[in-house]
């Protein structure tokens, strides 16, 4: 039978089609550092043509003898289940794990591959390629697995690319959860056994990293353009986006800001969390939006304060912008809109940036003060103001309580009453805003602090008081 067996799996070595995909796994699974670590359980021979065809070097590990997964001598391929000989070889054709007896001895018995797989999930992130969720080589691994769990081993997360016919995601992913593995599941029709959704993204996935960062600024000039909201889990280029820019160099992340035609807002507002506004070059990129109203509403929901940086380079962008239309640089003006379209803001939106970046916008994103902290605050105060009277600090701190802020909000327009507004000549056109305290219920807390002191300061303070009126 293990003479059969290596006679069938003999066929097809001489088509380039053939090793295609294991050519890309060889390539993703050497890191950085160009170090292999890569498993598998076919017996076949693929990778070894594959690295033939594409000059890439291995050293090959074969069942039983394994290394030890968890330091750096681990460089090669692992044939957990054995490796079929280049030449008829009995020995070697006994060791295949092929029946349910060597399984038996490899994982339950002798239990070398148990050990090796515990190791391996104990010490690395591990993602299955090619295995059904009933493969009984999964059910063993993950047997193994559990039961290291069971004695309070913490292991990383397993993953595993699943196929998934369409409509079965939920209960695909349920199964696979199931077994302690987080799926990324591709689409098959219906009916069919046609995987080449896996083969497709192996194969792109490995030109990708194999090419580095030119591969990620690719992914950015494949990307930069599309509507955000087009994004589906078939075709993830959202995910596929971030990946690219959060790459460590910012050379991604520059190529996005300074793509021409501008990328869309809406990848700001759809896609990009407050992790990848920090970066500073994707700042640059929303400094060519300092003319659209929904730039500044999505800042002031964000909660903590805007980076010092970022406050810095969109003073200097606002001041350049005035002195070149005070200047009458109209050739560079113009230029500048025919690559950002909403780059310069208007007289409306330059007051708006001066509210954001002095300080004066409430953040509608940070949770409120507490009560019981604002009179923790309060009564502190009030105790520095029993023993020292009104002192300039106490003055300045009590201005900053009761300083008012602006609340920004998106404008609420009636159908097609946004576009009927050519040019605005006010900032409810923009947006909605009102004033508000910097703390709430500060006037609660006040009447809390009210005794013979306080009273007594009261005409000392009038003049702050009517400052911040003003």
């Amino acid at each position: 039978m293990r003479c059969e067996l290596a006679k069938v799996l003999e066929t097809g070595l001489g088509h380039k089609d053939a090793y295609d995909t294991h050519a890309a796994l060889l390539h993703l699974a050497c890191n950085p550092e160009d170090t292999l670590r890569l498993v598998t359980t076919n017996f076949d021979r693929m990778f070894h043509a594959a690295a033939k065809h594409t000059k890439q070097k291995f050293h090959a590990y074969t069942a039983p003898m394994l290394p030890i997964p968890k330091n750096s001598r681990w460089n090669g391929l692992v044939y957990l289940h054995g490796r079929l000989p280049e030449e008829p070889d009995d020995t070697a054709l006994n060791r295949l794990v092929v029946t349910s007896g060597d399984f038996g001895l490899a994982y339950l018995t002798e239990r070398w591959a148990a050990r090796f797989v515990s190791e391996l999930f104990r010490n690395y992130v591990v993602c299955f390629v090619g295995y059904s969720i009933n493969d009984p080589v999964l059910r063993y691994m993950m047997d193994a697995l559990a039961a290291d769990r069971m004695l309070g081993e913490v292991t990383p997360q397993a993953w595993a690319l699943g196929d998934c016919e369409p409509g079965q995601e939920h209960r695909k992913t349920i199964e696979w959860e199931a077994k302690g593995v987080t799926p990324i599941l591709y689409e098959v029709p219906a009916g069919s056994h046609d995987h080449s959704a896996l083969y497709q993204t192996l194969h792109a996935w490995a030109d990708t990293y194999c090419d580095d960062i030119q591969g990620k600024e690719r992914i950015v000039d494949n990307y930069a353009l599309k509507n955000p909201s087009d994004s589906t889990p078939q075709n993830d280029f959202v995910g596929r986006m971030l990946w690219a820019l959060s790459d460590k160099s910012g050379l991604p992340a520059k190529r996005f800001a300074d793509f021409n035609p501008v990328p869309s807002l809406d990848w700001l507002l759809e896609a990009f969390s407050d992790e990848h506004f920090q970066h500073s070059d994707l700042a640059r990129w929303l400094r060519r939006y300092l003319n659209d109203p929904r730039l500044i509403i999505w800042i002031a929901q964000r909660e903590g304060p805007l980076p010092s940086q970022w406050v810095l380079k969109t003073r200097e962008a606002l001041h350049d912008f005035a002195s070149l239309e005070r200047d009458g640089k109209t050739a560079v003006l113009d230029e500048t809109r025919s690559r950002s379209p909403k780059a310069i803001p208007g007289p409306l939106m330059r007051t708006l940036w001066r509210l954001l970046l002095s300080g004066r916008v409430k953040s509608s994103g940070r949770d409120s003060d507490s009560y019981s902290d604002l009179c923790l605050v309060l009564d502190r105060w009030k105790e520095d103001l029993k023993q020292e009277g009104v002192t300039a600090t106490l003055r300045w701190e009590l201005r900053e309580m009761l300083a008012p802020q602006v609340v920004l909000k998106k404008p609420f327009f009636r159908d097609n009453e946004a576009e009927n507004i050519d040019e605005p000549t006010q900032i409810s056109q923009l947006m909605d805003w009102e004033l508000a305290l910097t703390t709430d219920h500060l006037h609660l807390a006040l009447h809390e602090i009210a005794d013979e002191h306080w009273t007594s300061a009261l005409p000392l303070l009038l003049e702050d008081f009517q400052q911040l009126l003003r």
